[in-house]
């Protein structure tokens, strides 16, 4: 039945873009974040699913759909040259093989974030895509959240749609989107106009935001839990009544604390003794390698360039009982260990200059929203009150993200790139607008009316 379910939804959206092309453009963001061909073991297993659906995206752009107010920005320009440096590494990389691997998901990742701002001409593809998104990530941490509730968790053994601990669906990597999608979640519960704001959205949006705060408990990851601080540190910025947040957060964690299984607690305690825990040991020894492996190769040694590595790793732990306690040191070798961070993964396969390229692509961005929140978040008229708190909404998911990339070596990871295409594609809207845009209006492929400001 549930291959009959995902063979069905994705022949409609199929169908469906023969009427509205943008809806290709929604199929691909389903597909490459659920990749429901892998969660599939018939028809679909055997078919490039995502393939067919990135060409109908970009086909059914430059042949149907109305293209007078695409505009091409300078973040869409550094995506290009970015794509076009790792192209060229790809081709003098250390480990060929492994290079060509990784580039073969890479440029789709980097040429559907240069695409996706083309087709986000009207506020309601804005939300389209960004509930796409939401819901299709939304599918995975639901089903990781029941999963964790009945126990089922555990570092590197919860079970999802997708057994490959791999992409999206390794542990690290979604308990950091997870909390990154939350602000997301909650833009389109209180602005959406697809789903009109009500107790049921209310219900759905605090449901689904208890499953994303549960992934990180569920997958035992050190990153989730600080990008679950960081959330609410961030979101003090935007609450009223900050003392009144302070105040039940800090009871939700007395609450909820005696509720946590011990493993986790455990393993979160090797945050504070970071030196006594060899995963955190090896990826210091990985970032000391990379540094030195860099002043002989500047440009990079392309994708998977860590293969080369060999490194030498140090472990402290405490010997004896009492006042006659001492501190042993004890001492591994390992070789082709991962970056573990997403700034020495550019660092040690893009060199110095991709690192530039990647910084200034992530900081542009914050700059971006936060111009964006600053010039509209005053504006009280009817059309005017969801862009500064969308504006916001992907400022804070990009934050988490690059907070929590520190520690996992996800640069290039395609949901985030979604995220920045969203981010091109509203700055380019309000800049091309200047005005509100009329909600009543429901179209998807139809350009949505205006009111112009005098100049």
């Amino acid at each position: 039945m549930l291959n009959l379910a995902l063979t069905g939804f994705i022949a409609l959206l199929f169908a469906l873009g023969l009427r509205r092309p943008f809806v290709w453009v929604l199929a691909y963001l389903y597909v490459d974040i659920l990749l429901p061909q892998k969660v599939s073991w018939g028809f679909l297993s055997q078919v490039p699913i995502s393939l067919v659906a990135f060409v109908l995206a970009f086909a059914g752009w430059a042949l149907l759909d109305d293209k007078r107010d695409s505009r091409f920005t300078l973040r869409q320009g550094l995506i290009a040259l970015l794509l076009v440096y790792c192209g060229i590494t790809t081709m003098t990389a250390d480990f060929p093989v492994e290079a060509a691997a990784k580039w073969a998901w890479v440029w789709k990742a980097l040429v559907f974030a240069l695409f996706l701002p083309l087709t986000l001409r009207t506020r309601l593809r804005i939300e389209a895509a960004a509930l796409i998104m939401v819901l299709s990530i939304g599918a995975i941490i639901i089903d990781g959240g029941i999963k964790s509730l009945a126990g089922g968790g555990g570092y590197g053994t919860l079970r999802l749609f997708v057994p490959d601990n791999a992409g999206i669906y390794e542990g690290s990597t979604l308990s950091m989107m997870a909390i990154a999608t939350i602000p997301l979640i909650w833009w389109l519960a209180r602005h959406g106009t697809l789903f009109k704001p009500g107790k049921p959205v209310w219900l759905f949006a605090a449901a689904l935001t208890f499953a994303c705060l549960l992934i990180p408990v569920g997958t035992q990851t050190r990153t989730g839990l600080l990008c679950i601080g960081l959330l609410g540190v961030l979101a003090l910025r935007s609450v009223k009544r900050r003392v009144l947040y302070v105040t039940l957060v800090g009871a939700a964690l007395v609450v909820a604390i005696p509720f946590l299984p011990a493993s986790y607690t455990q393993r979160m305690g090797t945050i504070e003794h970071h030196g006594a825990d060899q995963s955190a040991s090896t990826r210091v020894a990985v970032w000391k390698w990379t540094l030195e492996y860099v002043k002989d190769h500047p440009f990079g040694g392309g994708f998977d360039a860590f293969r080369g590595n060999k490194i030498r790793i140090e472990t402290r732990r405490a010997v004896g009982e009492g006042n006659t306690v001492s501190v042993a040191v004890d001492e591994a070798f390992d070789q082709a260990r991962a970056y573990h961070s997403s700034y020495f993964e550019m660092l040690g396969e893009q060199g110095w200059p991709g690192l530039v390229l990647w910084l200034w692509l992530q900081a542009s961005g914050l700059w971006q929203m936060e111009r964006v929140r600053a010039r509209w978040k005053k504006r009280t008229a009817e059309g005017e009150t969801w862009q500064a708190p969308l504006a916001s909404a992907l400022q804070y998911a990009h934050v988490i993200y690059l907070a929590g990339s520190l520690f996992v070596g996800i640069a290039f990871q395609p949901f985030m790139f979604m995220i920045i295409g969203l981010q091109c594609g509203l700055w380019s809207y309000l800049r091309r607008t200047g005005a509100p845009v009329r909600p009543q209006v429901r179209k998807l492929g139809t350009a949505l009316p205006v009111r112009v400001r005098a100049q």
